[in-house]
């Protein structure tokens, strides 16, 4: 190993981590707009065009996470505890495959019908994953901490709105729906959604931990 390439081992890989988590904070809010639009569709044919497109940025975000242990192989230095780092992937990532879950499983049930409980946690999802994307993007300098903090409040509290929607959608179905394939359907979705909402709490977790060791 030559001296050069000492160097950039012991370098901190800002300019290399950073943009990656970026990529991964965005990617994760558009894999969440596109759910929302996936469930405020009526058209069959428009809800599969859709989900291609949802498989393909939940494929686009495990080659970001990839790409992140990647580079945690290969340097010494980070810009933040490498436990973090590894952490953070993996929540982010966590949050795109549980949309993709939701996603796909409504594809696979052939679902006509989108309870409003999932569309208004795919709406929660949205909010969560923009400050998600807002807060990944203060990591780069810690100049603007509050907005990183507030984020995560933020997030927190969507979780539990998303918890209460849930927990009541359940209950509605077990009363009144009578038909037990379509009551096993819609609680496999909501279940599914509702998990992505947890993965995002995750997500805030995970930042809160980096912002009280960083800031």
């Amino acid at each position: 190993m030559n001296m050069n390439n000492i160097f950039k081992f012991f370098t901190p890989q800002d300019r290399k981590f950073h943009p990656l988590f970026e990529q991964a904070g965005t990617n994760a809010l558009k894999i969440a707009e596109a759910l929302l639009e996936m469930v405020s569709t009526a058209d069959p044919e428009s809800r599969k065009t859709v989900f291609k497109e949802i498989e393909r940025l939940e494929h686009v975000g495990d080659d970001i996470t990839h790409s992140i242990f990647l580079e945690l192989s290969r340097n010494f230095i980070t810009p933040f505890d490498r436990e973090d780092i590894h952490q953070l992937a993996t929540a982010v990532d966590d949050v795109a495959d549980y949309i993709y879950g939701t996603a796909n499983r409504m594809q696979m049930y052939n679902m006509n019908t989108i309870s409003e409980p999932i569309v208004k946690i795919a709406e929660l999802l949205v909010e969560m994953c923009t400050d998600i994307d807002k807060a990944i993007k203060e990591l780069r300098s810690f100049k603007n901490i509050r907005v990183i903090a507030d984020a995560c409040i933020r997030i927190n509290s969507g979780e539990n709105q998303a918890d209460y929607v849930f927990t009541l959608a359940v209950a509605r179905l077990f009363e009144y729906e009578t038909n037990a394939i379509e009551l096993i359907k819609q609680k496999e979705v909501l279940q599914t959604i509702e998990k992505a909402t947890d993965k995002c709490e995750d997500v805030a977790n995970v930042l809160e931990t980096i912002l009280v060791k960083n800031a």
